[in-house]
């Protein structure tokens, strides 16, 4: 069996439902550190963990899956609930890491060589 992220296992049989490579969640963060380390959003500059939260997001959008806006369990303002890279599959993984390069580039970031599988 290959190395990557088992996902979810079927209730009834036991077989992996979802998996992704670890070339794959490399990849995405060699680029989201490219961005954390060229890049300032809202005036500031974000770790790599807030970068990978906002592509979620945005791609989430993107893909029309869209996120959730509700009221802060504390009442005190709001959360965002959208997915979890560690719930994709290889495809949707894939798809959010073209998208992080995509936005990279068209934002003028100089992305390292990551020549790893997608």
């Amino acid at each position: 069996m290959s190395r990557g992220y088992f996902i979810d296992k079927c209730p009834h049989c036991g077989g992996v439902l979802r998996q992704r490579s670890n070339e794959q969640n490399a990849k995405l963060h060699a680029v989201l550190a490219d961005i954390a380390e060229q890049k300032e959003w809202a005036g500031k500059k974000l770790d790599v963990e807030s970068w990978k939260r906002l592509m979620t997001a945005a791609w989430c959008r993107a893909e029309s899956g869209g996120v959730e806006i509700v009221p802060a369990i504390d009442g005190h303002g709001f959360d965002i609930i959208y997915r979890r890279t560690s719930r994709m599959n290889k495809k949707e993984l894939s798809e959010l890491i073209e998208y992080a390069t995509a936005w990279a580039i068209e934002q003028g970031v100089v992305l390292h060589d990551h020549e790893l599988a997608a």
